[in-house]
């Protein structure tokens, strides 16, 4: 008699490929003839209610499922764009509207910022996720599930 193959639970180790589309049908993210994915559920790689969206799966199982912005990347916020004084940023810097640039946080965290706006004194950085107020598509294929090591 063989063991039941492991399900995804809090603490597993998920490998996987993904693939999440827009509204529209847009491919925003993938794996797809790359590398699969490796996360430990919990650990805050991926949005909750996508870790949510794939409890319970197992090896070899696929899965589409359509996540509202409550429960994928959230809804964007106006507390999240800020304007900074142009003189932050590397004088040589070239910076464009549309630009994604990484942020070192305060906390040593790196965050994407979309830059929104610029002009010779300032800039306008929205830091909301950039799938935020989306409606999306996430498909995936678990690949493995490892689950977690006692310490």
């Amino acid at each position: 008699m063989s063991a039941e193959a492991p399900r995804i639970g809090p603490g597993c180790k998920v490998r996987l490929h993904f693939a999440i589309l827009l509204e529209d049908g847009t491919l925003a993210d993938s794996t797809e003839g790359g590398e699969p994915w490796e996360l430990t559920i919990g650990d805050g790689t991926l949005a909750q209610g996508l870790e949510l969206a794939i409890y319970g799966l197992k090896p070899g199982d696929r899965q589409s499922l359509r996540i509202g912005p409550r429960e994928g990347f959230g809804y964007p916020e106006d507390s999240r764009v800020h304007t900074l004084d142009r003189s932050e940023f590397p004088e040589d810097m070239t910076l464009a509207e549309g630009m994604i640039i990484g942020f070192t946080t305060p906390a040593g965290d790196e965050v994407p910022g979309a830059i929104l706006a610029v002009d010779e004194q300032q800039v306008t950085v929205d830091f909301n996720h950039p799938l935020a107020g989306h409606e999306i598509t996430f498909d995936v294929e678990i690949l493995a599930v490892h689950p977690p090591t006692l310490q």
